[in-house]
This record gives C-alpha cells, structure tokens and sequence, in this order.
C-alpha cells in the first residue's frame, strides 16, 4: 500500500508541474520515456523494486483471485446451465450473465471483505498491524469461507499428496492445498445444481418431441415448439427468483 500510496503521490505532482507548465507557456510538452536496467547497490531500492514487482504480480492474477477464491465460479456456471436447458442460445446475453455474477459475488462475499477491511485493511491503513500481521488476519475470513464449502474428501486428496507434515484440522490447511480443493467442490455443486435446473426442461421437451411424433410432424424440430413453453412456463414459476434465490441460500 505505501508503494500505491508513493505512485499516486507522484502522479500528482507530475499533474500540478504540468498544469503549471501549460498555464504559463500554453504549449502541451510531451514528456520522455526512458526504459533501462540499473545495479542496485542500496537495499532500499531492492526493496521497493521487489515491492512493485509483487503489485504487478497481484494486479495480474487479481481475476484468478476473484475467480478462485469467491463465489463466483459457481454462480456463473449455474447461470449458463440455465441458459443451456432454455434453449435461448445467447439470450441472456455473455456480458448479462457476467455481470450479474459479478454483482451476486458482491452481494455473496460482502460480509467476508467486511470483515477482511475491519480487521486487517484498516488497521495496516493506521499502521496499527505490520503488513505481515495484515495478511494473516485477511486469510482468515477467506479461508473460513471456502471451508464451509469444501468438501473433506476434496482437501484430503489435496493434502494427502503433501510432503512434510500435515495439518492437525482443516484449519490448519494452508491455503495451496485449500483453493484447488474449494474450487471442484464448487464445481462439483455447480454441475449438481445444472442438473435439478435441466429436469424440467428436459420433461418439456420430451413431451412436445412425443406429441410432435404421435402427429406425424418429424420434420418439425422440437426443440423450435418447446421453447415457448419453456419460457411460458419459466416466467410462471418465476425462475429467476427461485434459482437466484437457491444460488444465494447455498453459500449460507
């Protein structure tokens, strides 16, 4: 955070030099760029060349982390089995469906990142705890969360194939062996969650394909006939009130 802290504040007096330098002279300068490697001999600029080095490592994986280790993999993976069993081929569209799952992660993990600014982002803002102490106290939240959805047999294969010694509780488990094991257990009850949403669909179009059948129409696909159907009879029922609903039930 001080190294964020330490380019915004550069950015800024870069801003002010150059609205000075433009309300003087009326003239846009256009500023040089220069690209090189150094020795560092001070350990003070290894530190902060380290520093940024890990930002940019963070910035880069930042979507892994929201994919990984939030509610998001199952939420987006239920939305596109319930598009899929509608037949409604891009309706809703990608961009919809994403962003809803984004919006339903915020809404799911709220209480975790809560907890998460309360007691380790806050207090490192007020150097309260060193960014060490931070870190421990930010995992916790988290790591409790993808507890309660892991499944044992899950993050047992994973410790199973541990070297050294192996944790006493799945709270000990750290947190290498616990994200492969949270995300198929989310997996796993995403595709359980696909399949109750495809029954009924699947109902429905194997009794328009009989009906269609027993009239002689072969040639008629079945699938244009049910889709009407399907979203008559999702509207009717409210699908997406009940399958939003049970998506946010099964993380409780």
């Amino acid at each position: 955070m001080k190294t964020v802290r330490f380019f915004i504040t550069i950015v800024i007096a870069l801003g002010v030099v150059g609205a000075g330098a433009v309300s003087e002279s009326w003239a846009l300068s256009i500023p040089t760029i220069q690209i090189g490697m150094e020795d560092l001999n001070q350990p003070e600029s290894v530190s902060s060349a380290l520093q940024i080095l890990a930002l940019l490592t963070v910035l880069t994986l930042a979507p892994s982390i929201l994919i990984m280790t939030t509610s998001f993999s199952r939420i987006i993976i239920v939305l596109s089995f319930l598009r899929q069993a509608m037949g409604t081929q891009q309706t809703p569209p990608t961009q919809v469906l994403i962003g809803l799952g984004l919006f339903l992660t915020l809404f799911v993990m709220g209480p975790v990142w809560t907890e998460i600014n309360d007691k380790a982002l806050q207090p490192y803002l007020s150097e309260e705890i060193s960014q060490s102490e931070a870190l421990l106290e930010a995992e916790i939240p988290i790591k409790e969360f993808m507890l309660r959805q892991t499944r044992e047999k899950d993050l047992a294969l994973f410790v199973n194939f541990i070297d050294g010694d192996r944790p006493e509780t799945p709270k000990d488990a750290s947190m290498q062996t616990l994200i492969p094991a949270f995300i198929i257990s989310e997996l796993k009850t995403a595709f359980q969650i696909g399949f109750l949403i495809y029954i009924p669909f699947l109902i429905l179009d194997m009794v328009v394909a009989s009906i269609l059948l027993s009239m002689g129409m072969m040639m008629l696909p079945p699938v244009l006939i049910s889709l009407p159907f399907k979203l008559m009879l999702f509207v009717l029922v409210d699908g997406w009130h009940l399958t939003i609903g049970s998506l946010i039930r099964s993380f409780a």
